[in-house]
Parts: structure tokens; C-alpha cells; sequence
């Protein structure tokens, strides 16, 4: 087997959690009528006057008794995604298929279980300032925790790590895990992201001006700004020849790094169009044949045009597009799992989403969004995930069959 090329990897399983529901049904039936999960609401002591995307429940979820310590929001958050579609079960037969040793976790994530030691500090001894003996951080704030959990809930024992690349984070855990199937390290692999929401994501990005008073607005000509969400997506890639059906496959993947600023895109998106070509090259395509693009797609002035810049020239202006954003809001480490996960659920039920709020389109921005769902027999589609000092990647899927 090849040690370079890019091997075709099958997706035998995926599942997501997001404002929108639970699952995939309730995500696509939110998808194909346009029913957005955004609400303008608060979030803990938190208010900042913005429209978020709130999973609700996980504090009223049973936990685990022998897994006690890992308990805080952003792995609650995991575990209901654990639970959707039946995800946990699929795995499990997979490590029968293969070994529990030889099953990894690649997850992404951007500030992991943070909101855990937020509330500590609200209990810090007063005279020494000591933070309670119940925060356990390194199961819970640390940034690898929850793949530690992931991997303890499902009883794997693989190789496990976390990629923390801001936006971009669980886009680039499935070019890690490729790589890992392609290179022997393990026969399968969980990847996916988790990112819950916590004061220092909502205060800073607020602090960045990046969030708005308005529902998110794509490539709008009014667009202000993004919409905060959290989220849990997991997809499950297996060896390609194995014996589970493939409900998708991941055709390619591109990744770069422009580092053109800490937290501004190159404004003529230069590192996000050479994930793309590399994404297509990796996948022996070209631009026309993809059917629909998944655009990271913020909503923030900036990083849409510069977006718009790339897929321009990469793609064109023919190629329908669209943000989901308006849908599940930003949510940050776990937005390119999420999208990712509507990626193959566009390929399987054959409906790319359109962008919500999208009223008058930028004329500054030219491509082709789309603002009806459009049915149409698609067999390839990309995402696009873009993060914090240049780090970019770019996705390609197939259809099952």
C-alpha cells in the first residue's frame, strides 16, 4: 500500500448534535424546511446580546459513575452525541471487527471543557484563592480531555489525540485519521469535534467584534457578524476493505496554514484556496465536479469576502454553495464535523441546503449561493473550514454508492 497517495476512505458511520436536534433526521428535516436553531437568549451569567445556538438538556443527562471525573458540559455534550443514531453501537462492533487496540480517536475542539474551570473560580477558597479539590482539569479544561473520554466511554484503547486548530480543528482530524488508516497505525478511527459554549468564547469573541445583534447573515450586504453555537459531530472511517457499508466516503482533504494574522483571514484568501486545490488534487478531481460546496461561511465581514476570493478562484461562480451557519450557528472546534456530517447527509438524500437570512447578496461577493434548497442528484460535495491564524482546511465526499 501506498505510504504517499491519498487513499479513498469509507465513512461507515456518522451522527451530530446541535441546536437543531439530535441526529441525523432532525437535523435534515431542519436542513430541508429552514428551520434554524438560533435563538437570541443568554447563555449561563452570560448575555452579550447575540443569537446562539444552544444544546439543551445536558445538564439533566445521566452520567457514568466510574467515569465521574470527566463530567462538565463539553463531554456531556459528547455523550449525547455517543448516544444519537445509534453512534456508540457502531463503533463497538467495529473494535469487535478489528480490535479495541486498533480503533483511534481524532477529535477537535477549541476550548475543550474551559466552562468547568470557569465555574470553579466561582468557588475559590477566599483566603487562599485555591480552586475547589472537585475540579478535576485534566479530565475535564485540558484540552485532550475529551478524547480521553470518548475513547474511556466507548471502551477503546487506540491511539487518541486532539487537534486544537481553532475553526479549522475537526476538519483536519480526518486527514489525520486517513493518514492513520492509510499508514497501518490503526484499521479504524472515531473523528469528529465537540466545542460547548463558555464565558470566554462569548466574551471574546464579542471583544473581537465579531459577533452581532442580528441573526447570522452569510454574504449578506448587511451581514455584522457571527452567531455562536455549540455542537458534538462523530464519524466513524474504517479500512476500505472492510466488511461495514460505507454511508459515505471521504474522497480527499486539503490542509494549510497561511499564518497572515492571529485572528484575520489573508484577504485575498490565499491559504484557503490552496486547501481547496489540494483537497481536489488529493481526490484526483476537478472543480467542476463538484456539485455543492459547504462554505465556512461566518457571516463576519472579513471572512467572507476573503472565502469568496478563494472559492472564486478555485471554483468559479457556477458551483452552488451555501452556509449552514445560519442553521447551527459557529460552532468553532466542532464546525467542521458538523459540516462534515451535512455534507454526506446532502449526498445521501441528494438536497443541498440553502443559506439562511441571506437577503441581498454582497454584489462585492460573487459566488453562487443558494437560496432554495436545490435537489439534484449529487455524487461529490466539499467543506470548507477555516480557523484562527491561517489554519485551513478543505474536505472532499462521495456518495455511498
Amino acid at each position: 500500500m501506498s505510504t504517499l497517495a491519498f487513499q479513498r476512505t469509507p465513512i461507515t458511520h456518522h451522527t451530530l448534535v446541535t441546536a437543531l436536534g439530535r441526529g441525523r433526521a432532525a437535523t435534515f428535516e431542519a436542513l430541508r424546511s429552514g428551520r434554524t436553531g438560533l435563538a437570541r437568549r443568554g447563555f449561563e451569567t452570560a448575555d452579550i446580546g447575540s443569537w446562539l445556538g444552544v444544546v439543551d438538556g445536558l445538564d439533566e443527562l445521566d452520567w457514568r459513575e466510574d467515569l465521574a471525573a470527566y463530567d462538565c458540559r463539553n463531554n456531556r455534550l459528547a455523550e449525547l452525541a455517543l448516544r444519537s443514531d445509534c453512534f456508540a453501537e457502531a463503533v463497538q462492533a467495529a473494535a469487535v471487527r478489528w480490535g479495541a487496540r486498533r480503533v483511534g480517536v481524532f477529535l477537535g475542539t477549541s476550548t475543550s471543557g474551559i466552562l468547568q474551570t470557569e465555574l470553579a473560580y466561582r468557588e475559590r477558597d477566599a483566603a487562599t484563592g485555591a480552586l475547589p479539590e472537585s475540579l478535576h482539569y485534566g479530565e475535564t479544561h485540558n484540552t485532550a480531555s475529551v478524547a480521553r473520554y470518548v475513547r474511556a466511554a466507548l471502551g477503546l484503547q487506540g491511539p487518541a489525540h486532539v487537534v486544537s486548530t481553532a475553526c479549522s480543528s475537526s476538519a483536519k482530524v480526518f486527514a489525520a485519521a486517513e493518514r492513520a488508516i492509510r499508514l497501518g497505525v490503526v484499521d479504524a478511527a472515531v473523528v469528529g469535534g465537540v466545542d460547548s459554549l463558555c464565558m470566554t468564547t462569548l466574551y471574546g469573541f464579542k471583544a473581537l467584534e465579531l459577533t452581532s445583534g442580528e441573526i447570522c447573515r452569510p454574504w449578506d450586504a448587511e451581514r455584522a457578524g457571527l452567531s455562536i453555537g455549540e455542537a458534538a459531530a462523530f464519524a466513524l472511517l474504517e479500512r476500505p476493505d472492510g466488511p461495514a457499508r460505507a454511508m459515505g466516503w471521504l474522497l480527499g482533504a486539503g490542509e494549510s496554514s497561511d499564518g497572515h494574522h492571529m485572528s484575520s483571514p489573508h484577504p485575498e484568501g490565499a491559504g484557503a484556496a490552496m486547501a481547496m486545490r489540494a483537497a481536489l488534487a488529493s481526490a484526483g478531481l476537478q472543480p467542476g465536479e463538484v456539485g455543492y460546496l459547504n462554505l465556512h461561511g461566518t457571516a463576519t465581514p472579513g471572512n467572507d469576502a476573503a472565502e469568496d476570493k478563494a472559492v472564486s478562484a478555485v471554483f468559479g461562480t457556477a458551483t452552488p454553495c451555501s452556509s449552514t451557519k445560519g442553521y447551527t450557528g459557529h460552532t468553532l472546534g466542532a464546525a467542521g464535523g458538523v459540516e462534515a456530517s451535512i455534507a454526506l447527509l446532502a449526498l445521501e438524500h441528494g438536497l443541498a441546503p440553502p443559506s439562511l437570512n441571506l437577503q441581498t447578496q454582497d454584489p462585492a461577493l460573487h459566488a453562487h449561493l443558494l437560496r432554495e434548497p436545490l435537489q439534484a442528484d449529487l455524487r461529490v460535495v466539499a467543506s470548507n473550514s477555516f480557523g484562527f491564524g491561517g489554519s485551513n482546511a478543505s474536505l472532499v465526499f462521495g456518495a455511498a454508492a
